[in-house]
């Protein structure tokens, strides 16, 4: 693989909420045309960033089990796939692993073994959700799968590729924190946890630190501060009354996406969201 050419082989190996799959056509259409760095301070499932695949890049989540995942698939990533094997799709044995974040020795596990206990989760547990509790431990139940493939050794091989080809820089701080580097003529995705379109709607067991309206203004500081440095940016979030007053100076465009992560069937479908940019 030349060093610009980019691997289709190289996708998300976790479903991550609000992950960015079905909208990845609508951000490439609004993207800057030249960019140097590309930085994601909301990295998640990675789909835009493997779509993209750039040459440099600074990526960054607050979910610290999500980004040892990242990290193992760069930087160990045969013995990764050998712990991988040992797993096995069964319904006690989905929850034996799954309790080992409640027992006191959870942090003497090696990265290695964190990284593929989140993958087994994520492959076997109901509706490929990543969620935790308020402690922190993950509370998905088992999802029933005939043959869920625990072990996509082409595809984490691709991404490690990629992870080590590119210049990625993998971070685990605040967002803000994640772009402070960032300079003019950079490009910037945040994709936040997404303002609520309803009281009932919202999903805040993606990590344990919630992301309420005061987040999403300090983000819109952020993102205020980065268009002063002469940065690029774009932003997804919900089609909210509250967002589009949030950033109502800037090009907002409505999309409709496809969600498919929701326990409840019947909400899954298409949603409005809003492509928000500072160059347009």
């Amino acid at each position: 693989m030349s060093q610009n050419k980019r691997s289709p082989l190289a996708k998300p190996f976790l479903k991550w909420a609000g992950g960015k799959r079905q909208l990845v056509k609508d951000l490439i259409q609004y993207m800057p045309k030249k960019y140097t760095t590309y930085y994601e301070p909301f990295l998640g499932g990675g789909a835009f960033l493997l779509e993209l695949q750039p040459q440099k890049a600074v990526v960054n989540d607050t979910n610290s089990e999500l980004i040892n995942c990242y990290s193992v698939v760069k930087n160990a990533l045969n013995e990764l796939i050998e712990e991988l094997k040992q797993y096995k799709n069964d319904e006690d044995y989905y929850y034996e692993v799954r309790q080992w974040d409640r027992e006191k020795d959870y942090t003497l596990r090696t990265s290695i073994e964190k990284a593929a206990r989140i993958i087994f989760l994520n492959k076997t547990c109901y509706n490929g959700l990543f969620r935790v509790n308020s402690q922190g431990q993950f509370n998905v139940p088992y999802g029933r799968y005939k043959k869920p493939n625990i072990l996509d050794e082409t595809v984490l091989k691709a991404v490690s590729l990629y992870l080590n080809k590119a210049d990625i820089k993998i971070l685990n701080k605040d967002f803000a924190e994640a772009v402070k580097t960032a300079n003019k003529n950079d490009f910037i995705y945040f994709d936040p946890p997404y303002d609520p379109v309803s009281n009932t709607a919202s999903f805040t067991g993606y990590d344990m630190n919630g992301f309420d309206r005061n987040q999403q203004k300090r983000l819109k500081e952020v993102v205020d501060d980065l268009t002063n440095r002469g940065c690029q940016v774009m932003l997804s979030n919900s089609y909210t009354d509250f967002i589009l007053d949030l950033y109502q100076e800037y090009k907002c465009v409505k999309v409709a996406a496809k969600r498919a992560i929701n326990s409840n069937a019947s909400k899954r479908g298409k949603v409005d969201e809003v492509i928000v940019m500072n160059y347009y």
